[in-house]
């Protein structure tokens, strides 16, 4: 078999499902249960913020001596960007080793039958049998995601709203019990931006007999002083601040130690990261994480290089960042999901935003590319950044 044999296999699979199975991936995982070694997972839901607490945590892990791994998804360029292992992305020896193995796992009506992330996550779990720590960030929901089925030492729920809502319904409050379903024994709460969520966290806390512990209220003074110190080194900001100040709580929660060279080389691709001198990319597609840039951009006017999927509230999107848009670019992508050209000009229209196509860089202005990962993804490709 060659190495591409697991990259032709993944490709043939549909990304996006207008239904989902839930009962399918726990049936099929309980069958095959045995063949896994789990290791201590650290499951993190919630709508903004996963990558980058995973990461800082999953670093700190490793620099504390322990074997740390970091599922994450979806990817920019390449698949094994979901699969972190001890500080690299896993390489394709040993993501085709254990593709092999998964094959002969599963039977091949299984192996057919299971979606593109329920078999990737299997496929993760496989590579990181000789971890000590395993940081896995739920795809899509929580309580029915295929994260969930592996036990847990500690539930972190990230900042929680409104998002994917054909799936995990119309409301905060729905949304909020769908990704807080998949806690266990003990939950970190983020500080929340609807106190809703806080509200059902502390009932769910309640009925299922669980620890619950708060981010905000974890941290002692010389805990904060460190974070902003860390933060102001690592040109952090503020809601990627906020992101290390959950990791530093779970660290605390699991007594594991810490300290200033934790989270050195802990910066997740794609998170307000800087491409060129004058580009900015940021992987984020919902109002929280427009919000989030917003403020960490205040007082700047940018090119916005934009895109968006029909599902998302794009004219919020884009109401949230007015302040600092110059103009919006459109970025041109082919995928079914993307939003008709016609609707999202006339949204530009209607709030009065200047518009045209992208077509390059130009040197004297400053530019943030900004819609999902298929938006960054195909700007990466077209600039070679």
């Amino acid at each position: 078999m060659s190495t591409s044999d697991v990259t032709r296999f993944l490709e043939q699979k549909p990304l996006y499902y207008e239904k989902i199975d839930y009962e399918r991936f726990p049936r099929i995982f309980n069958r095959i249960r045995f063949r896994f070694k789990i290791p201590k997972i650290i499951h993190i839901v919630g709508t903004n913020g996963k990558g980058t607490t995973g990461r800082f945590l999953a670093s700190a892990i490793k620099s504390a001596g322990e074997k740390a791994g970091h599922y994450t998804s979806p990817h920019i360029l390449r698949f094994n960007e979901r699969i972190w292992i001890d500080g690299r992305d896993v390489d394709d020896a040993a993501l085709q080793k254990a593709h092999e193995k998964l094959q002969d796992i599963l039977a091949p009506s299984e192996s057919e039958a299971l979606s593109y992330f329920e078999y990737t996550t299997l496929l993760a779990m496989l590579c990181f049998e000789e971890c000590e720590y395993v940081v896995l960030e739920a795809g899509l929901g929580g309580e029915y995601d295929a994260t969930a089925v592996f036990p847990k030492v500690l539930t972190i729920a990230t900042p929680i709203d409104r998002d994917h809502e054909a799936f995990l319904g119309d409301t905060i409050e729905e949304i909020a019990a769908t990704k807080l379903g998949a806690i266990s024994d003990r939950l970190l709460l983020a500080k929340q931006p609807h106190k809703k969520v806080e509200e059902i966290a502390f009932e769910m806390a309640k009925q299922r007999k669980v620890q619950l512990y708060k981010t905000e209220e974890l941290l002692c003074p010389a805990d904060k002083k460190f974070v902003a110190k860390t933060a102001y080194n690592l040109h952090l900001p503020i809601y990627l601040k906020e992101n290390l100040q959950t990791a530093i709580a779970a660290l605390k929660i699991l007594d594991i130690s810490y300290d200033e060279r934790s989270f050195h080389d802990a910066r997740l691709f794609g998170r307000l990261t800087q491409v060129l001198p004058n580009v900015l990319i940021d992987v984020g597609h919902n109002p929280l994480a427009a919000a989030s840039i917003a403020k960490a951009l205040e007082g700047e006017k940018v090119v916005l290089v934009y895109n968006s999927f029909k599902d998302k509230d794009y004219a919020r999107i884009l109401s949230l960042l007015l302040d600092i848009i110059k103009r919006v670019e459109i970025l041109a992508v082919e995928d079914e999901r993307i939003e008709e050209k016609r609707r999202l000009q006339k949204t530009l229209k209607d709030l009065k935003i200047q518009y045209t196509d992208f077509h390059q860089i130009e040197k004297d202005e400053k530019y943030l590319v900004f819609g999902s990962f298929s938006v960054v993804e195909e700007f990466l490709k077209q600039v070679d950044a």
